[in-house]
């Protein structure tokens, strides 16, 4: 971790921080991974994880959300990333995502990112409501949604993978 940036959010195990050029690094390890990106349009070149961490970047210039870098806060480990990116301005709706690095799968990380995000996007940032998407085969996204007080909404395109994916919104307490 860059040691002039601090957490802006924590849970009990895990810590968020903006991505910054220096992390490409971590980008590499997390989407360079076919397995974590399988469902999201990959295998990814190690030019196709450099743009998308620019583009992380980008949205935080923008928009001021990202999907954050995460990590463990015992032993400072990098884990994936979780937050939001801008969806439909017009209604307050944000797009909430979690990617984490396979040796991290099962362990309860990505509802507790989950939960903390929605906390961020509702109560810091008054988003009106929270869309999310997976792929169809990914059942484990699918319990996470459910998990995480999701409803199923629609299905809606994903042009990286070229099919359809079920869609989910949450709405504002």
């Amino acid at each position: 971790m860059a040691e002039t940036e601090t957490y802006f959010l924590t849970t009990q195990r895990l810590g968020f921080r903006h991505w910054t050029p220096a992390d490409l690094p971590l980008a590499l390890a997390l989407w360079g991974d076919a397995r974590v990106t399988a469902f999201i349009g990959g295998p990814f070149s190690d030019a196709d994880v450099k743009e998308r961490l620019q583009t992380e970047i980008r949205t935080r210039e923008g928009w001021g959300v990202q999907y954050w870098t995460l990590f463990l806060l015992q032993r400072n480990e990098h884990v994936g990333c979780a937050g939001l990116r801008p969806y439909h301005e017009a209604s307050e709706i944000m797009e909430l995502g979690i990617h984490l690095r396979a040796e991290f799968w099962g362990m309860g990380l990505a509802e507790e990112a989950g939960r903390a995000v929605i906390r961020y996007a509702f109560d810091v940032l008054g988003a009106q409501g929270l869309f999310a998407g997976h792929h169809p085969e990914n059942a484990a996204s699918h319990r996470l949604l459910s998990k995480l007080g999701f409803r199923f909404t629609h299905e809606q395109l994903y042009a990286p993978t070229g099919r359809m994916h079920p869609s989910y919104l949450l709405e504002r307490p």
